[in-house]
C-alpha cells in the first residue's frame, strides 16, 4: 500500500486521487483524510440500506441491507445466479453502467450516500477499487504502465511521485520482488496469478479504502490462489475487502464475516465460524454443508 506520505503527495499532485468524498468536511471545515481507526475499535464503513437492483424488468436484488466492518474482509457467497456479483457492483455504481440495469437504495460509505446525486461515481470508483473475475492488465501496456495508468490519466505528472507509488502499490500486492528487474516487459507476459496481482497493485495505486474483489482466484491454480488469500489477510490491516466466491473453504480461510446469499436475497449474514458452524436458516445449512450450490 503507497505510504501516508505519498497519499499526502498525490493528493496535492492530482486533486481526486487519495481525496474524499467532496461532501463529507470536519469540523475544521476542511476535507477529511482517509485515516483509519487503529487497535481493536471497528467502525462501519459501507452500510448497505435497502439495494434493489433490476436488469430491465427482472429483479436481480431483493431489499439487500447489511453493514462491513472497517478493516475485515466480508464474503459474499451463494450459489450461480443468486447476486453476488450484481451486489458487488453496486457498491461502486458499477451496475448502472449496464444498459437497461438499475440500482435503488442506499449504499453509505463513511457517512455519505454514495447514489446521492452530488457524488460524482468517477470519485466513488477511486475510493472503492475492483478486481475481476479474470486478470485483465492492459495488453499494450509494460508491467509498470499498467500500475501507473490510473495516476496518469488523473493527472499526477511527477515521475519520481508515480515511480514510488508503482513500486509501493507492486509491493502490497506481492508482486515487487518477482517484476522488479523487468518493469519494462508486457503485463500480459505474467503468469495468470501474476497478472491477477498486477490488476491488486494497479488498483491499490489509486489508493482506495475499499476493496471489491469478485471471484479473484476463480481462474488460478491453487498455489497463485493460496497468493491471494495471503494477500486479503495482509491488505484488510490497511483496506476493507469485500470478496465473492463460489468457494466455501475460500470463505472461510479468509473472511471475518459471511454472506449467504439465494435468488437475490440476503438469507444469512454474520461471523464466518458462525455462519459455517452454526447457521440459523435452514437455507443456509443446506448450502454450507453441500446439500445444494
Amino acid at each position: 500500500m503507497p505510504s501516508n506520505e505519498t497519499n499526502n503527495r498525490t493528493a496535492k499532485t492530482a486533486k481526486y486521487v487519495g481525496d474524499t468524498l467532496s461532501l463529507r468536511e470536519t469540523s475544521s471545515n476542511t476535507l477529511e483524510t482517509t485515516g483509519r481507526i487503529q487497535g481493536p475499535q471497528r467502525k462501519s464503513k459501507v452500510s448497505i440500506k435497502g439495494i434493489n437492483a433490476w436488469f430491465g424488468s427482472k429483479q436481480a436484488l431483493k431489499n439487500i441491507n447489511l453493514e462491513i466492518e472497517e478493516n475485515t474482509a466480508t464474503a459474499f457467497m451463494g450459489p450461480s445466479g443468486c447476486g453476488k456479483t450484481t451486489l458487488i457492483r453496486c457498491l461502486n455504481r458499477m451496475h448502472e453502467m449496464t444498459p437497461g440495469a438499475k440500482a435503488k437504495g442506499q449504499v453509505i460509505l463513511d457517512g455519505i450516500d454514495i447514489y446521492n446525486k452530488s457524488i460524482d461515481p468517477v470519485i466513488i470508483k477511486r475510493r472503492i477499487g475492483m478486481v475481476f473475475q479474470k486478470p485483465n492488465p492492459f495488453p499494450t501496456m509494460s508491467i509498470f504502465d499498467n500500475v501507473a495508468a490510473g495516476l496518469k490519466l488523473n493527472g499526477v505528472k511527477d515521475k519520481e511521485l508515480i515511480k514510488q507509488i508503482v513500486e509501493e502499490s507492486l509491493e502490497g500486492a506481492g508482486l515487487w520482488e518477482e517484476v522488479k528487474n523487468e518493469l519494462d516487459k508486457p503485463g500480459m507476459g505474467l503468469s495468470g496469478g501474476q497478472q491477477q496481482r498486477l490488476c491488486i497493485a494497479r488498483a491499490l495505486a489509486m489508493q482506495p479504502e475499499v476493496l471489491l474483489m469478485d471471484e479473484p482466484t476463480s481462474a488460478l491454480d491453487p498455489i497463485a490462489s493460496s497468493k491471494i488469500e495471503e494477500l486479503v489477510h495482509q491488505l484488510k490491516k490497511d483496506l476493507t475487502i469485500i470478496i465473492v466466491t463460489h468457494n466455501m473453504q475460500q470463505a472461510a480461510r479468509v473472511a471475518d464475516r459471511a454472506a449467504f446469499m439465494y435468488l437475490g436475497e440476503l438469507i444469512e449474514y454474520g461471523f464466518t465460524k458462525q455462519i459455517f458452524q452454526n447457521p440459523e436458516q435452514e437455507l443456509t445449512e443446506k448450502f454450507v454443508s453441500g446439500k445444494f450450490g
